[in-house]
């Protein structure tokens, strides 16, 4: 029997029309066209369906169109090469298996939790939205029976992300989580009853770097491997004494592979609790004074990895209850990162240009969106003439490009701009580590479209839903976030002045 909010309307298309196709509408647009898929051929990304207000999106609420029974739909779209509509008039989206539904819809695919995994799950789903991570662990040659555990385990991720390439219904990660066990026991802890323990994800996410970073082959021949030049920066730390002014400050250099994010009660914002955990208080000995002494840990930023890691610290050890107690209060991060304010002068120099630049081109792009938007409302045909507003913006993109710092161009897997885009989340709900649970939320490639991984259970979110990750409650907290370097290359069409 169809669901109760049902009505059946009509489609028409390429001379064809669909009668009586039985339509949820408690189901968002996406679910309409994958119906529409099975019938036509026509994938949802390529179809064009006229609807009460404009053209239906994925997102679209189908219960505010105002639809009646017997409704006539128009809908444009080629085919193409595709697999041909099924002999049956009509196909529900209920009829079909996991597998075509997801080809239909375009969904990720997700992993299984085999109990109390979804640390690890949430994990490997975040780290995918790294292109050239994937890219490495192709070429790594290694196979499943080596003697150490991390080449196993790097073997392992490589043949696991294939399978999620390649299949269309949730992926068993056994075969991973058995070498992940082999190279770190700790993820191997049982309870009395035999049940797998809940793991922290911060340190599944920091021990996968970590073996990684030993095992993949250079990304660029010559160079250090996609870990240390992609998702590794440098900081500049300084040592100074407060108890003896006159002493020598200390200035070193170091690899990370994280920034953290101090949570206190002074902090609301990503960058305030950024800015909180790179300068600190600590205590010493000091060889000038002979005893021990209070120093200004001050570091900063001398080199800005493509992609920037950021563990939001919430968890504490209360050794009361002996447990990782959360901090569930709210810090709002962006969906888009000037990390400039976390670097040295030094490098900071090298960006100002940069970022100037990158501003403008943000600016054009909006200037020429808003003509366009305009045009279209005014029902202005399209022309081969260049608008002003196309000429600023290759304007625009040409002197970003022109704006790099020749060092920052050469040193490849770097940020030269300073700027980040979100790209991933992992999220933790509960009150402690070791128990609750996980969760991905990544962006798809370069898209506006984030989904949720939620084990084998992925869904399309709207962007909304990602800024409620905040804190300051008991619903899902961001725990990681995973910010990319934003790209150069303008989403316009290239535009000829000749």
């Amino acid at each position: 029997m169809p669901p109760a909010n049902t009505i059946k309307v009509n489609v028409k298309w390429s001379g064809k029309k669909f009668d009586d196709i039985e339509l949820n509408l408690d189901e968002p647009g996406l679910v309409f066209k994958a119906q529409l898929f099975a019938l036509t051929g026509v994938e949802p990304d390529r179809q064009k369906i006229i609807a009460k207000g404009g053209m239906l999106k994925d997102d679209t609420d189908m219960t505010k169109l105002g639809l009646k029974a017997g409704h006539n739909f128009m809908m444009m779209g080629t085919a193409g090469e595709l697999p041909k509509a099924p002999e049956k008039k009509i196909l529900f989206a209920e009829d079909m298996t996991e597998a075509t539904l997801n080809k239909a819809m375009d969904i990720p695919i997700g992993l299984i939790n085999l109990g109390n995994t979804c640390y690890m799950n949430a994990t490997l789903q975040c780290l995918r939205v790294v292109p050239e991570l994937i890219q490495d662990l192709q070429k790594y040659s290694g196979g499943t029976d080596n003697l150490d555990a991390g080449s196993n385990m790097t073997a392992s991720l490589r043949d696991l992300y294939r399978q999620l390439n390649a299949s269309g219904h949730g992926v068993m990660p056994a075969g991973f989580l058995n070498y992940l066990r082999k190279a770190f026991p700790q993820f191997s802890q049982q309870g009395r009853d035999g049940v797998w323990m809940q793991q922290d994800a911060e340190e599944c996410w920091s021990q996968l770097i970590s073996t990684l970073k030993a095992k993949l082959p250079p990304h660029i021949e010559g160079k250090q491997n996609v870990i240390s030049q992609f998702m590794q920066g440098e900081f500049t730390t300084t040592l100074k004494c407060d108890d003896a002014p006159a002493e020598e400050v200390v200035v070193t250099k170091e690899p990370f592979a994280k920034l953290d994010c101090h949570i206190s009660s002074n902090v609301n914002y990503l960058h305030n609790g950024i800015l909180e955990s790179l300068d600190q208080k600590i205590e010493k000995n000091s060889a000038t004074l002979g005893r021990s002494a209070t120093y200004t840990k001050s570091q900063r930023i001398s080199r800005l990895p493509a992609y920037l890691t950021i563990n939001f610290v919430r968890f504490f050890w209360k050794p009361t209850e002996q447990v990782k107690a959360k901090i569930l209060r709210k810090v709002k991060f962006p969906f888009e990162l000037d990390a400039s304010q976390f670097c040295t002068t030094e490098l900071q120099a090298k960006l100002t240009n940069t970022k100037m630049k990158l501003r403008e081109l943000d600016n054009a792009e909006t200037a020429l969106k808003r003509r366009q938007r305009l045009d279209k409302e005014a029902g202005r045909m399209e022309t081969d003439d260049v608008s002003d507003e196309q000429k600023a913006v290759q304007a625009a993109q040409i002197a970003l490009e022109g704006s790099l710092d020749p060092e920052l161009v050469q040193d490849v897997g770097c940020n030269p701009s300073g700027q980040y885009e979100l790209a991933a989340v992992l999220t933790h709900i509960g009150r402690t580590a070791d128990s609750g649970h996980y969760i991905g939320w990544a962006k798809k490639g370069d898209t506006d479209e984030w989904y949720k991984y939620d084990d084998d259970k992925v869904s399309p979110v709207h962007r909304d839903d990602i800024m409620k990750l905040d804190g300051g409650g008991d619903f899902h907290v961001a725990y990681l976030a995973l910010y990319r370097s934003r790209s150069f290359k303008t989403k316009m069409e290239p535009v000829n002045t000749e």
